[in-house]
């Protein structure tokens, strides 16, 4: 890492539930044939492999400018035409290593693999460019260097990669039309919304990937890009630097082509929120196919990562079957691909928290019929407000800024998210939300199950005291003991406001699909200050929320 700019308080990983030895001793067995510290079925696997395929690691590819990618090879030995793989690796130290079992078990499936690190991880030269031109290049030659390394007919070729080499995946299949399929797992669409979400600065994310870089090198100019995040400084530089890093901004090349992409995301993902995913999924228009889980940043695919059963890798396997197998001419590779497995549909959603699987033909198909719930003023000799069906206009609510409260994204990045997919979602306890710091809207107690599906809405007429305000709404699942899960969020900065004047604003609060049991509650809380967001300004002052007459404010969301 270069010696000037932000440097990380402590290391972080990305995969905090990684098992590192057991992937090197796959990668062993991979390289000597000994098996014996593997599991049973690990070792039938690393077997089977050797026999049908050639494994080589600590292969070098030369990308340009005296920089080589450290990288390894699975080359199937069986005649082709053999389609091909290529893996950027993710944000991690461990390079290509994360995917030395799923790269294994689509070479006994009879793909070509090329799994690297990406320029300035771990063994690979370079420095690193955030998924820049220079990343986009090495992905191109480091296809190049697998179709040198095989013999006899090759097929098409797919690119795949989990979290930093999902968008790496992306850009190499806008700019080189050999790329047939793309697989993008915890990935992002818009690196600009993702750092800047709603104008707010997403500090938290920053921090974690300088942390989770705190062994790699980083060019200076990505060193200044996360400086400038963090000291609130060249925000249009920034976003240009972002929009350049960023698959939405190319979609029309993938659209060209109709090149098939498989999204995988977390429903409360703290790195790349889902909305700017989303965004980048309905701008395609070729096949695509969508995966919501529980969880954050790359924990879905976590067990599939160290050989286990995992309903996101089934889906890349399968999306590869379908798209890059020559199906025409091999009957086995068509019975591969189940048309009756609901595969066809593009959308997928695992619903917090019955953990229920519903498969949507279409985004419009999975989204529910928007319903608004108008905020209302306290009653007399209460602090909340109400979620009602009806507007009820001239009262105003206000809080002061700058102090935080119990509603907060997370506990932690990347880790509550582990909790919630071992069944363990974070609980709130309402009570202790001060008032004075925050806004607070109720429903009444749901007669009926509710089904949340889609993107929430929040309109509101607010009157901060400082010309530059930020502010974090929450939406909460209220049991009748007043403990509450989190449903979804969305930070919020309004810049040049006029001080103590009314301004409307329209929220796009991050996707959900989420169900709220008959009994629970609704709630809405504002606060101006979360661990996750950095500030417009540091100064206490205080927000003023407003209905008028003729714009009443409300929260819309998608009922299913």
């Amino acid at each position: 890492m270069t010696s000037k700019g932000t440097q990380p308080d402590a290391v972080i990983s990305l995969y905090p539930e990684l098992d590192e030895g057991a992937l090197a001793q796959v990668v062993r067995a991979l390289r000597t044939g000994d098996t014996s510290k593997l599991s049973p079925a690990r070792a039938a696997e690393v077997t089977e492999a050797r026999e049908v395929a050639t494994f080589q690691d600590g292969v070098r590819v030369p990308v340009g400018e005296g920089v080589e990618l450290d990288a390894a090879l699975w080359l199937h030995n069986g005649e082709g035409p053999h389609p091909l793989i290529v893996m950027p690796s993710p944000w991690a130290k461990q390079g290509w290593t994360m995917y030395a079992v799923q790269a294994m078990r689509f070479a006994r499936r009879g793909y070509h693999v090329l799994a690297y690190t990406a320029r300035g991880f771990g063994e690979s030269g370079g420095e690193v460019e955030v998924a820049g031109e220079a990343d986009i290049s090495d992905g191109i030659k480091a296809l190049d260097h697998l179709i040198e390394q095989t013999s006899g007919a090759i097929g098409r070729v797919g690119f795949l990669g989990d979290s930093y080499g999902s968008g790496i995946s992306q850009l190499v299949a806008a700019e080189d039309p050999r790329v047939r399929a793309v697989v993008a797992l915890s990935t992002w669409g818009d690196l600009g919304e993702a750092f800047y979400e709603n104008g707010t600065r997403h500090v938290a994310a920053v921090r974690t990937l300088l942390g989770a870089a705190a062994t790699a090198r980083l060019s200076e100019r990505t060193q200044q890009a996360f400086d400038d995040v963090l000291a609130n400084e060249n925000i249009e530089e920034t976003l240009r630097w972002a929009a350049d890093r960023s698959p939405f901004h190319r979609v029309d090349k993938l659209n060209e082509r109709q090149v098939p992409v498989l999204f995988s995301q977390a429903w409360h993902e703290t790195l790349f929120p889902g909305n700017q995913t989303l965004r980048t999924f309905n701008a395609l228009s070729g096949p695509k196919r969508l995966l919501w889980s529980i969880g954050d940043h790359s924990g879905p695919e976590m067990t599939g990562i160290l050989g286990l059963p995992n309903r996101i890798w089934q889906e890349a396997h399968r999306w590869f079957d379908q798209h890059l197998l020559e199906a025409d001419d091999d009957e086995s590779a068509a019975a591969a691909f189940d048309e009756t497995s609901g595969a066809e549909d593009q959308v997928v959603s695992e619903i917090m928290w019955g953990r229920a699987l519903e498969s949507r033909p279409t985004w419009d198909a999975a989204t529910g019929t928007p319903e608004r719930f108008y905020l209302t003023g306290p009653a007399e000799g209460g602090k909340d407000g109400g979620l009602l069906d009806k507007p009820t206009n001239g009262w105003h609510t206000t809080f002061s800024t700058g102090t935080d409260t119990p509603a907060t994204v997370a506990d932690q990045i990347l880790v509550t998210g582990y909790a919630e997919l071992a069944g363990l979602p974070k609980a709130y306890r309402t009570g202790k939300i001060d008032r004075n710091a925050a806004g607070v809207w109720t429903t009444a107690p749901l007669p009926s199950r509710q089904l949340l599906r889609g993107v929430p809405r929040l309109r509101l007429t607010v009157a901060p005291s400082a010309a530059d305000s930020t502010f974090v709404a929450y939406l909460f699942d209220v049991n009748a003991l007043g403990i509450a899960r989190i449903v979804t969020h969305a930070p919020y900065t309004l810049l040049g406001a006029v001080p103590d004047e009314p301004a409307t604003v329209d929220i796009a609060i991050q996707v959900t699909g989420y169900d709220v049991k008959a009994g629970h509650r609704l709630m809405l809380v504002l606060d101006s200050v979360d661990p996750f967001y950095g500030p417009a300004a540091e100064t206490p002052g205080t927000i003023t929320v407003t209905s008028p007459d003729e714009d009443p404010s409300y929260l819309e969301i998608p009922l299913g």
